[in-house]
């Protein structure tokens, strides 16, 4: 291969790289809707770091005793952790208080833009940036 033709291909292959996260990425917008929200009150089962989003398992005990998990959507690991956030911030069995916007598919029982607060008040958690 010609070296002009080789720098093609590797600016090609480092556009491509560069944009993926671009196309894979959604809005808020397009999962959630922002004519929904919802607060609510649980204990927290687990928090996964995962990429691209944390979420938060919280089980809400209903009035019947039945019980409802909601998974709360949550930034970047990266995102929260420079806001201060850390893997011990919340722990299972914890009462959390949740408030954000349902997910348009009424199924799925995700919560996004979310800000979860403690018992103490203190509040742990921002899904959108401040």
């Amino acid at each position: 291969m010609q070296p002009k033709a080789l720098k093609v291909v590797l600016a090609g292959f480092v556009l491509l790289v560069i944009a993926g996260p671009v196309w894979a990425h959604h809005s808020v917008s397009a999962e959630f809707d922002v004519n929904q929200p919802i607060e609510f009150t649980g204990k927290v089962q687990q928090v996964n770091w995962l990429n691209p989003h944390i979420y938060t398992l919280v089980t809400v005990t209903e009035a019947d005793g039945s019980e409802i998990t909601y998974r709360v959507e949550g930034s970047a690991p990266n995102s929260l952790f420079r806001r201060g956030w850390r893997k011990d911030t919340m722990a299972p069995g914890q009462q959390v208080t949740v408030e954000g916007i349902r997910a348009k598919n009424p199924d799925s029982m995700a919560v996004g833009s979310a800000t979860i607060t403690t018992e103490e008040g203190t509040r742990v958690f921002s899904g959108s940036a401040n």
